[in-house]
């Protein structure tokens, strides 16, 4: 790999880091203005929220100009999410901001790889994209734990204002988003050294109501081809999916383990390694033009949860979780790759991602609000984790099925 992938890499971490860290800090000072406890998961629907409305605009802006100045602009658009915070708004709305540069962010990471490197690369280099960005995420929640936590925050709020300045970062989950205003200032640093390439697909225009036509033909065009539409409803599913699953873990874990929400929350940590596990194995193994010889995995890893229903020790939950999460990483990284090479093809690569999160961020969407149903209407989590993992491996299983019969009709 070139030079310019790892510093594209190094850019993606901090700024992941800082993303993860930050849902802490802001959830955190929520309850410190005494926030209704709904505010928590709307705070992560305003950042959802962006991807999906933006969906139309961001794949064009992505495009317009070199994807290390678009990656720059996004960070600074965070950043000022964070200074929103501290100066008083409404975390609600500077959390929707952050989540706007987060939108706009998205395509230029993976439009870049497809711009970078040569096709054969891209399973390797979105291995190594999956891996850092779990790791990222298990490590944000980490520091965003420890930095919110009395015992690392007071010491530091005492040393933190400046004598004769009046900083204003007075309590724990400032001093929080104050420090990842930081992170996200040394990753724009290090976007300004991401290589620059060639632009191949301009918008041919900026008018909304041409690239919302346009985001319509896109979306229909990678639906439409046969290898879009099978990597496109992978992708879709697992993220959705994953969002899914991180909270009947929780509940289940809660039920069934008798953990509390802390160590609930540290065992969807391991889903995350496993992820990464499995997405270094794919890079390992898997080409490109293999890719959808991986879907069996996804059909067993839906049958593979069925399996939390009799486990009650811990160790068989942490070995397999793990192992859940490899089967995941292991299906999505070349299916990820897939769907960035053809949807770079078809219509550009900042342009594909975007409906690419469109659909993802709309699965989550969507199945989180299948889950939240059948709690309402109090199912137990066995029954819960049953339908989950059989719609899961049945949707894969039907996935896998068209694509058999595109491949026998000729046309793929």
């Amino acid at each position: 790999m070139k030079l310019g992938f790892y510093t594209i890499l190094a850019a993606q971490f901090l700024s992941a880091l800082a993303d993860n860290a930050l849902l802490f800090a802001a959830i955190a000072l929520l309850k410190e203005l005494h926030a209704p406890s709904w505010h928590t998961p709307v705070l992560q629907e305003a950042f959802i929220f962006s991807y999906i409305v933006l969906a139309p605009f961001v794949g064009a802006f992505a495009d317009s100009m070199p994807k290390g100045r678009v990656m720059f602009i996004s960070n600074n658009i965070k950043i000022s999410g964070c200074i929103a915070m501290l100066a008083g708004v409404d975390p609600l709305l500077a959390y929707g901001l952050v989540g706007l540069g987060a939108a706009a962010y998205s395509p230029a990471k993976y439009g870049i790889l497809t711009e970078y490197l040569p096709p054969e690369k891209l399973v390797l280099a979105n291995s190594w994209m999956e891996g850092l960005t779990v790791l990222a995420i298990v490590m944000g929640s980490v520091i965003g734990g420890l930095l919110i936590s009395p015992a690392i925050a007071t010491p530091m709020l005492q040393w933190w204002d400046v004598p004769f300045i009046e900083t204003g970062i007075d309590t724990p989950p400032e001093l929080a988003i104050a420090i990842i205003v930081g992170m996200y200032f040394s990753a724009s640093l290090i976007n300004l050294y991401i290589p620059r390439v060639a632009l191949d697909h301009l918008p041919l225009s900026r008018n909304p109501f041409f690239l919302l036509g346009e985001f319509w033909h896109n979306f229909k065009l990678l639906w439409k081809d046969p290898l879009g539409q099978v990597s496109l409803a992978v992708t879709t599913l697992f993220w959705g999916t994953g969002a899914t699953l991180r909270l009947i873990v929780l509940s289940w874990s809660a039920i069934v383990l008798h953990y509390d929400m802390a160590s609930g929350a540290k065992l969807t940590a391991w889903v995350a390694i496993g992820i990464a596990i499995g997405a270094m194995l794919a890079a390992r193994s898997v080409r490109l033009e293999h890719s959808v010889k991986v879907l069996p995995i996804g059909i067993a890893m839906g049958l593979m949860v069925l399996i939390m229903i009799p486990v009650t020790s811990s160790v068989l939950a942490t070995l397999l979780l793990i192992i859940i999460g490899a089967m995941g990483g292991y299906f999505v990284v070349p299916m990820n790759a897939l769907l960035q090479h053809r949807g770079h093809l078809l219509m550009g690569s900042g342009s594909s991602i975007s409906v690419q999160n469109f659909n993802e961020n709309l699965s989550i969407f969507v199945m989180l609000g299948f889950y939240a149903l059948m709690v309402k209407l109090d199912l137990s989590i066995y029954l819960i984790i049953t339908i989950f993992g059989l719609m899961l491996s049945g949707t894969m299983g039907a996935l896998y099925k068209r694509h058999r019969h595109d491949q026998d009709s000729g046309k793929i």
